[in-house]
């Protein structure tokens, strides 16, 4: 399901709630046939958000395309109104993985260069899955999660525990990692029980 390569900021939902209220819905919630169903390809927030206000309908546009094709539409839809970069990374694993395209023809039909798309993948595969998780669950911002990518994947889990339990920034999660990316084991170790403090 595209879903799950969305995230979903509290903030945003509420603002966008807001924003129903007040104008109504300003453009079409975007779906694809899935067998006898039909998946949001964009507008999972508006879904969401119409849910949470008990709307009994919402306006929906149908795309006559497929679930590659869905996903590489969600990406072209964000181009203006942008992606994380770990959800693109998502995004482009899920086309290279699920669907067997090649970086080259994920690249061409995105506009990308080939080198932006290693990146991505790159970028999905370094950061570990726990730390992925906790993207999910809206713990850790998604660039706090790219900065952590530069640790070793087994250290990345304690950095994220020290990210959340101070409730550090992206930024300060960027410095944390710079001070830690050198570091040897037992130095780690103690760098991270100091900022634990």
């Amino acid at each position: 399901a595209l879903g799950q390569l969305r995230l979903r900021e509290p903030g945003s939902l509420q603002k966008l709630e807001r924003s129903l209220r007040r104008h109504g819905q300003l453009e079409p919630i975007v779906v694809f046939p899935h067998g006898e169903l039909f998946e949001v390809v964009d507008g999972f927030k508006r879904l969401h958000a119409g849910r949470q206000l008990d709307w009994p309908e919402l306006s929906v546009r149908v795309a006559d395309i497929d679930s590659a094709q869905a996903k590489l539409l969600l990406l072209d839809l964000h181009s203006r109104r942008a992606l994380s970069a770990l959800e693109e990374a998502w995004l482009v694993r899920s086309l290279h993985r699920e669907h067997g395209l090649t970086q080259g023809v994920i690249g061409q039909r995105l506009g990308r260069h080939k080198s932006w798309i290693c990146r991505r993948l790159l970028l999905a595969e370094q950061v570990q899955d726990t730390v992925q998780a906790s993207v999910r669950l809206g713990l850790l911002t998604p660039r706090a999660a790219v900065a952590l990518a530069a640790l070793r994947r087994r250290n990345q889990q304690a950095a994220a525990d020290v990210v959340v339990e101070r409730g550090l920034t992206a930024r300060q999660t960027e410095l944390l990692v710079a001070e830690l990316i050198d570091c040897r084991e037992e130095e780690l170790e103690q760098r991270l029980r100091e900022w634990a403090r």
